[in-house]
This record gives C-alpha cells, sequence and structure tokens, in this order.
C-alpha cells in the first residue's frame, strides 16, 4: 500500500524528491559523487523498473567511453594545475602582470594572476593565488575583505567556458549545442564578470594602488612556456573534434570532443616532460594522481555521468514535461531555481552541473519556447550566483581564511558582481527567447 502511494506522486515530485536528498547528502558530508550514483539507483527505481533492468541501466552507464575518457581527463588537467600553480610559474606570472600594466600593473596583476592560475582548474585554487595577491598589495592599506573578494572573485571569471573546467565539459555533454553556440553564449558572461569586478572592487582603488615611477619589477620570464601547454591542450580542444569524428564515425560528439581533449593532454605532457630537467622533475607531474583531492573530483566527475544517464533511462524526464507544461509555475523559475539552490549547497560548480542541467535540459524540452541556448544562459548564471555565494565554496572557504576575514565583510563586495552576473543571465535569456534561438 505505502509503495503504492509512492508511485502514484507525479515524476516532478519524484525528481525533485531525489534531488533533494542528493543535496542533503551533501550538507551530511556524503561524497557527492556516491550521492548522485544512489540518486541515479533511485531514481530508475521509483520510474517502476525492476533489480534486473535497473542494473542493466546502471551497467550500460559505466559501458559508456564518454565516462572513462572524461575520468581520464579530468585526472590529468588537474595535474596541469598543480604544475600552474608551483612557485616558480607563478613569480613569473606575478612580474609579467606588473609590467604589462605599467602604471596600473598592480591592478593588473590583481586581475591576471587568479584567472591565469584559474586557467586550469584544481581543487580549492584560490589559496594558490591568495599568497601573490597579498604580495602584489604589500605595504598597502586595503582591507583583508577586499584582498579576500578580488582573489575569489577573479580566480573563477572564466569558468562559464574555458574548455577545461568540469562543469564546462558536463555542460558541453549535457546541452546538445556545437561548441562555437556554447562559447558565444558563455564567453560574454566573462566578460560581464570582469567588468563587474571592476568597477566595484578595483576602481574605487585605482588611485591607492598606482604604481609609483621605479615600482616596475625586472625580467618577466618565459610566459610563453608556462602558457604552451595550456594553449595546445584548448587549441586541440577546439580543433580536433572533426578529425576524431571522421576517424571515429560511430562515435558521439561527446566522445569526439573528450578524445580530441586527450590528445590535446597527451601533446602536452609530452612537451612538458621534454622541457623539464631530471626524472624527479618529470615525476612532478604525476604527484597528486592519487591525491584525495584529485580521486573527490574524479568521483564527484564519475557520479555526474552516471546520474545523467541513469536519469535518462527512467523516462521520468518527458513525463515531467508535460506535467509542467499543464501547470502554473513558469518553467523558467524551475530551471533558474534548482541550479541555484545546487550551486548554494555544494559550493562547487559540477555541484550544480551535475545535478540540476539534466533536469533543466528535460524540462525545458516539454517547452518549445524555451532553446537549448536559452536554458543554458539562465540555469548557468543562476548556478553560479549559488556557488559564488557559497559559504561552504572550498575556495572561498580558504581564501577567507587566509586574509582572515568574515562572511559578512566579504559579501560587500561580492553581491554586486553576483547580481550583476545574474541580471545578465536572465537579460540573454530574455532575448534568446524573443528570437526563437
Amino acid at each position: 500500500m505505502e509503495l503504492d502511494f509512492l508511485f502514484s506522486i507525479g515524476p516532478v515530485s519524484r525528481i525533485l524528491a531525489v534531488f533533494c536528498l542528493i543535496l542533503l547528502g551533501c550538507r551530511l558530508r556524503i561524497p557527492m559523487g556516491c550521492g548522485l550514483l544512489l540518486g541515479g539507483l533511485l531514481i530508475d527505481f521509483w520510474a517502476g523498473k525492476g533489480g534486473r533492468e535497473v542494473t542493466a541501466d546502471l551497467a550500460a552507464a559505466l559501458g559508456r567511453p564518454e565516462l572513462w575518457f572524461m575520468l581520464i581527463n579530468i585526472s590529468l588537467i588537474l595535474e596541469f594545475g598543480y604544475l600552474m600553480a608551483s612557485e616558480k610559474n607563478s613569480e613569473i606570472l606575478l612580474v609579467t602582470a606588473r609590467r604589462l600594466g605599467g602604471r596600473h600593473g598592480r591592478i593588473l596583476s590583481l586581475v591576471l594572476i587568479p584567472a591565469a592560475l584559474g586557467l586550469v582548474p584544481m581543487p580549492g585554487g584560490a589559496l594558490f593565488s591568495a599568497p601573490l595577491v597579498g604580495e602584489a598589495v604589500r605595504d598597502q592599506r586595503v582591507e583583508p575583505a577586499w584582498k579576500a573578494s578580488v582573489n575569489y572573485w577573479f580566480r573563477h571569471v572564466l569558468e562559464y567556458w574555458w574548455p577545461l573546467y568540469p562543469v564546462v565539459i558536463v555542460s558541453l555533454s549535457i546541452f546538445t549545442l556545437p561548441v562555437w553556440q556554447y562559447f558565444l553564449l558563455m564567453i560574454p558572461f566573462t566578460l560581464v564578470s570582469l567588468a563587474a569586478g571592476w568597477w566595484f572592487m578595483l576602481r574605487p582603488k585605482m588611485k591607492l594602488l598606482a604604481v609609483e615611477p621605479g615600482e616596475t619589477p625586472g625580467n618577466p620570464g618565459r610566459i610563453g612556456r608556462v602558457l604552451l601547454p595550456i594553449t595546445l591542450i584548448v587549441l586541440c580542444t577546439l580543433i580536433l573534434p572533426p578529425l576524431v569524428g571522421r576517424l571515429i564515425p560511430g562515435g558521439s560528439s561527446s566522445l569526439h570532443k573528450l578524445l580530441a581533449m586527450f590528445l590535446g593532454l597527451v601533446i602536452s605532457l609530452t612537451v612538458v616532460s621534454l622541457g623539464r630537467g631530471t626524472s624527479d622533475e618529470r615525476l612532478f607531474l604525476f604527484a597528486h594522481i592519487f591525491s584525495a583531492k584529485t580521486l573527490s573530483v574524479v568521483l564527484t566527475l564519475g557520479g555526474v555521468m552516471i546520474f545523467q544517464a541513469m536519469l535518462e533511462a527512467s523516462d521520468l524526464l518527458p513525463a515531467a514535461g508535460k506535467q509542467l507544461g499543464g501547470s502554473a509555475i513558469p518553467v523558467e523559475v524551475i530551471i533558474g531555481f534548482l541550479p541555484f539552490l545546487a550551486g548554494l549547497v555544494t559550493g562547487i560548480a559540477i555541484g550544480f552541473g551535475g545535478p540540476a542541467f539534466p533536469l533543466v535540459v528535460g524540462l525545458a524540452g516539454g517547452d518549445p519556447a524555451i532553446s537549448q541556448g536559452a536554458a543554458l544562459v539562465l540555469a548557468f548564471a543562476m548556478g553560479y550566483a549559488g556557488m559564488m555565494l557559497s559559504p561552504v565554496h572550498l575556495c572561498y572557504l580558504l581564501t577567507r581564511r587566509y586574509f582572515v576575514t568574515g562572511v559578512l565583510a566579504t559579501y560587500r563586495y561580492l553581491l554586486p558582481c553576483v547580481l550583476s552576473v545574474m541580471l545578465w543571465g536572465i537579460a540573454v535569456h530574455a532575448g534568446l527567447r524573443v528570437m526563437s534561438w
């Protein structure tokens, strides 16, 4: 009788219940990857399938080559992140930014250092740029909350579209948009973030942080050598998918993108290995491959992919779309609210992209007026806002701890920037709906 009641619940309520259970598990410190896996199994069972069918769906999800190439790629990308954050490379970035900016070299360094170290994502990466931000404004009368906010905000300005970020890789696999269209929609978010950060954080301090004559540092070092490996990875990710598609015509577009990125990673690893001296220096590239942080990210991404596959196999999304079509709740409210809540609760980008984006795509598919592009910009903007305001965001926690400041003091600087991103996402969503694009 109780089971009959559970199966009488509508598809939207079932999906939202599983979604909330996953977020609750995160708050209870259950690893997100495990929570997503259990959520995927639960939603398939709750769709009315038996144990044998659910096992077959899980086996199919585990057998997808996209899953394994994504996990391999992310493991290697994280290694590049640790390489970028090494003391030698960080110093080159600092000196280069100061020289390029001239009189405003200190201001430019506050933008370029966190953003450059953010070119290759890693867990808690803001902690690596925090000492350099602190060094850039050493002996300047700026409050700790301002330094923490600047480091935290500019560390994430590329996360909307930079192809090495896990949330971007997942987004490209969930939203069936061409890569060029995804970039066309998402790159302006970076420009909005930079403009908001400059207007609300940096502009009031321009005179205070101006560099006096004679303060410009010396030789910046070989910045090209630092950025070459990342450039190779990104170029391969953008250029090679069509070629990979011709070589493997039976694969999906997601697999072609992941294989192209893998080739770029292999080429970059080769370049870096040839450019390093001793065997110990070469082994540094793989020193963190089995670290707890790397394994946590890999397991989370694995959970995301399995949850997405199980959600699709359950066939609840089409039913949920039909139910919402007959309800009074605007689909846009749900598309914006779910990622925002997930980002706020989990504090990481993959935390709003993984659980929420499959739901967003399914719900938007039930409304012909909402294109995938329109759903993407609204969902990503809201998820990003929730993530940046989350008090449990690891980068936020670490950068506040480093500069010894509180939540409310940093929100004074962060809130206007976050609201700018949200308003831009809403405006672009509305524009795309009007244009039916």
